[in-house]
């Protein structure tokens, strides 16, 4: 599918509105249905489709509305990881998991999910899949003889189905490693599981760090710096990063590594409600330009909107697109 320069998206998450919360925490109480939910999850979905085609987003993503978190929704799939399932009181927590054994290979059942969004839109689209170096931060070891064992094994069980997802259509992949930045000194055996989550799959491969979005606030501060070099072995075609709430600063580091990746360039700060002018978004990218070609440029958020009540999200969207079509048309695209 044709995209234009600049091509805008979301990260992955849009705004979860308050009911879906109250009825998503209905469903751990056991008030309702999983095929209530599942209905509710479907609509929720579409919706947030809609939200970003009237935007103006090019990008769709299914606003991961059936997602309780970054984490529970793959571990829950994952075949050899236990979950304590009275552990989680509402849908925001995290299940205590543990692994005890070898994990198996099996299927994670995520393309039924990626086929839905294809269905109920025309645009291109993103599926996002949480990273092994997060996920292993959130499994108690109990079998493998480090962290990073554990999370080998889980990128070659995930390797799996992402070559099921690109079977299936999936032309845009994103993986999400928010703990990168909290835990600096694993960016070398990360980049290793990286590359073996996505070996062989035959999509554009993302991967977006970011300083951690729980409960719409940063868990980190700091520089991207420590990223580099290691970050240049990763196989992947583009990095996605947050600049609007850090300011540009680290886009000098793309000049300086001159890595080989696209830039997925944050403009819109999630962590906040006060709106972004279109002009300033328009700022925010001819900063951008100075360092990558804008052909090498994707606009996004920062990080996730889950954060953000629905009619913010949806006015920062908004600005953000307007933002790139003024320097579009500065391009004479």
């Amino acid at each position: 599918m044709s995209l234009p320069i600049l091509p805008t998206g979301i990260v992955g998450s849009y705004a979860m509105p308050g009911w879906l919360e109250r009825l998503k925490t209905d469903y751990f109480a056991r008030r309702i249905s999983r095929h209530d939910l599942d209905e509710i999850y479907d609509t929720s979905v579409k919706a947030a489709i809609k939200d970003q085609e009237i935007a103006g987003i090019d990008i769709v993503t299914d606003g991961e509305s059936r997602r309780d978190n970054n984490v529970d929704y793959f571990l829950e799939r994952f075949p050899g990881v236990q979950l304590d399932r009275s552990s989680k009181k509402f849908y925001y927590d995290f299940y205590d998991s543990v692994v005890q054994g070898k994990l198996p290979m099996a299927s994670l059942g995520l393309v039924s999910d990626f086929s839905f969004l294809r269905t109920f839109t025309e645009r291109a689209t993103k599926f996002c899949i949480t990273g092994p170096h997060c996920l292993a931060k959130r499994i108690r070891n109990k079998f493998y003889t480090s962290e990073e064992a554990l999370a080998m094994d889980l990128a070659r069980v995930m390797n799996l189905e992402l070559k099921a997802l690109a079977k299936a259509g999936a032309k845009f992949l994103q993986i999400d490693e928010p703990y990168y930045s909290g835990f600096p000194e694993d960016v070398n055996w990360a980049v290793k599981s990286l590359n073996t989550l996505v070996d062989g799959v035959d999509s554009k491969i993302a991967v977006h760090i970011c300083y951690g979005n729980r409960y719409g606030k940063p868990s980190w501060e700091g520089s991207y710096r420590y990223l580099f070099p290691a970050i240049l072995d990763a196989k992947v075609q583009q990095l996605t990063l947050e600049f609007a709430r850090r300011g540009g600063e680290d886009l000098d580091l793309f000049k300086e590594f001159n890595p080989p990746f696209e830039l997925g360039v944050g403009v819109i700060d999630v962590k906040t409600h006060e709106l972004e002018t279109a002009d300033m978004v328009a700022e925010h990218i001819r900063r951008a330009l100075e360092v990558m070609p804008a052909e090498r440029l994707y606009i996004l958020t920062d990080c996730g909107c889950v954060h953000l009540p629905r009619d913010v999200a949806f006015a920062k969207m908004k600005a953000m697109v307007d933002g790139t079509k003024i320097v579009r048309k500065e391009l004479g695209k």
